[in-house]
């Protein structure tokens, strides 16, 4: 690591009111893009001002603590939104032990947002910038799938492995992922993928960093004016396309033992975490039905008021990995995920997203999502997850990592 990297730059930065720019991901470049939307709000950055590669999650709040003091901020806005400003977007390893990845943490120089009908943009330097022109994102061509680590024969093996250790005692639950590798005749464009999942998905967290792109519908704190929020998901069952059949899906996944059961332990791990930073929490006793196109889950928003001075990213830092990725014990059930994944996770089930100079930021779970290639951009890795507890079944969870995969492969496909 360089004393460049250690180091946060001095910066200027000036943000002013605009009129609504249109549709966000329409404005992204083709080259130093990133992303967050949803539901038409959102942030859109370019370019590239501070890029940090942090050991840890804790070291990137503190990189960026170092580089807002260092900052001269000019805005024209009055009661600014979270998001404006300066601001980076995030993206960080699974299990930094266990992974040839790197996390990151970028400044864009340009960023684009809108929230709430207001809209602004934000920029480094002391020239107001051009927006970039509308190009259109190209299709995928040709793409053609392939197993990762563990084909489909293969994985449920590593689970059946998993619930045995689980009835030995080893561990409570665990989480096992499993890979799908996409390569298309020509170079992917994450444009076309993020506008994709955009589309099909409003209702989640469309993400694009540094060629981890997806929508995550599993917020892992979300940090705005003091609030604090985590959206916990876990016990999945895939939709039918039927509407009664699915109420009738919904009713057994909210009264599945094994489902409430792994939900329940997704929950705790996320109260314990974010206590000591938090007051008057809010911890429902029941979770909710959270439906989406291809699944629905067991839900539960578990609130709070934060603690003076602590930001998004340490909250993040306290919540991962939960139970929800991992397992529990946290110890015990990664140790089991890097013996019998037979894959390096890299960035996906850490912690996506963005803060900004107050405090503020979002950082959702990085799932329903795949990471394009550095070596080669006509290949993406896809992922799924799913939770193993003692009533498992490896058919079924093939199943429903089949179906947690949809997103992905219709985005390239479909």
């Amino acid at each position: 690591m360089t004393r460049s990297d250690l180091t946060p730059p001095r910066l200027r930065v000036q943000t002013v009111p605009i009129e609504d720019p249109g549709p966000l991901l329409a404005r992204l470049p083709a080259e130093d893009a990133y992303a967050w939307v949803r539901q038409g709000d959102g942030l859109v950055g370019y370019g590239e001002v501070a890029r940090h590669k942090p050991e840890s999650i804790a070291e990137a709040d503190g990189w960026f603590h170092d580089l807002v003091a260092g900052t001269e901020v000019i805005s024209e806005l009055d009661d600014p939104p979270a998001g404006a400003g300066l601001m980076a977007f995030g993206s960080f390893v699974f299990d930094p032990e266990n992974t040839a990845g790197q996390s990151v943490l970028v400044v864009p120089q340009v960023v684009l947002g809108r929230r709430n009908g207001r809209s602004w943009l934000t920029w480094v330097g002391s020239e107001v910038p051009e927006l970039p022109a509308r190009t259109a994102p190209l299709p995928p061509d040709d793409v053609r799938f392939s197993p990762g680590g563990l084909d489909e024969e293969a994985w449920p093996a590593a689970v059946a492995e998993a619930v045995e250790r689980i009835g030995r005692g080893d561990v409570d639950k665990v989480v096992l992922a499993r890979d799908v590798v996409a390569e298309g005749a020509t170079d992917l464009d994450p444009r076309w993928l993020a506008g994709r999942l955009s589309v099909a998905y409003p209702r989640c967290w469309t993400f694009l960093v540094d060629g981890l792109v997806g929508a995550s519908p599993e917020m892992l704190v979300k940090r705005e004016a003091g609030l604090v929020m985590s959206r916990v998901l876990a016990g999945t069952i895939r939709r039918t396309g039927n509407d009664d059949r699915d109420l009738n899906l919904a009713a057994a996944l909210a009264t599945s033992s094994k489902d409430l059961q792994e939900h329940e332990y997704a929950v705790a791990s996320v109260a314990r975490a974010l206590a000591p930073f938090c007051s008057g929490m809010n911890v429902p006793e029941a979770p909710y039905i959270l439906g989406l196109p291809n699944v629905l889950h067991l839900a539960t928003d578990v609130t709070g008021v934060a603690e003076p001075g602590v930001s998004a990213l340490a909250l993040a830092a306290a919540l991962h990995p939960s139970a929800a990725v991992c397992g529990t014990p946290t110890d015990r059930a990664r140790a089991v995920i890097a013996e019998l994944e037979h894959l390096d996770r890299e960035r996906y089930a850490g912690p996506v997203g963005w803060m900004d100079a107050a405090g503020n930021g979002e950082w959702a779970i990085a799932l329903r999502c795949g990471l394009i290639s550095e070596t080669d951009p006509r290949q993406i890795r896809l992922f799924a997850g799913c939770g193993i507890v003692a009533e498992s079944d490896p058919a079924a969870e093939l199943a429903e990592s089949v179906a947690k995969l949809v997103p992905m492969r219709d985005a390239l496909v479909g």
